[in-house]
């Protein structure tokens, strides 16, 4: 008759910051994971897939000029997430702490400048959002690299310095 020994080696375990974990830059975060911004002032880590992507060219003569939220950046997101999720109205999304139709935070919701590495996580990195069942288009390539571009550029307003 057989007999099977089992013996336990003593294991360490170490507990890494992962998803849901506080932070407030991605040095607080697994190499495989971002910081990004829930809420004002809160910050979670996050796993980005494929980790740590190098930006893309911010605005060089290759590249063209560093894309705005006004002419640009306001255009794509209406078109992908404001209409279905991330407008006035967020009952599709769940999140009512961040509109995507702001460019920046207002009343203690959190706008499009502010959300910047989500976006580019989830629209650009991922592919997740929108989510196929949002009945809305995904951001096309082209939009896409705009995206980068534009949170790489450091998220300008508008070429004018106005207001949207």
């Amino acid at each position: 008759m057989p007999v099977c020994v089992l013996a336990a080696a003593g294991c360490f375990i170490s507990e890494n910051a992962g998803p849901g974990h506080a932070c407030s830059d991605d040095s607080e975060c697994p190499d495989s994971y971002r910081c990004v911004t829930v809420s004002a002032g809160q910050g979670s880590c996050e796993v980005m897939y494929p980790p740590r992507p190098q930006e893309s060219d911010a605005g060089t003569p290759d590249a063209g000029p560093v894309p705005t939220w006004c002419q640009d950046i306001r255009p794509v997101l209406a078109a992908s997430c404001v209409s279905s999720c991330h407008g006035a109205d967020t009952t599709g999304s769940g999140y009512s702490n961040f509109r995507l139709d702001m460019y920046e935070a207002s009343g203690g919701v959190l706008g499009a400048r502010d959300m910047a590495p989500r976006i580019k996580a989830r629209a650009v990195d991922q592919q997740t959002m929108p989510p196929a069942d949002a009945g809305v288009p995904a951001p096309s390539e082209a939009q896409r690299e705009l995206l980068t571009r534009w949170i790489a550029g450091g998220t300008p307003l508008c070429s004018d310095g106005g207001t949207p």
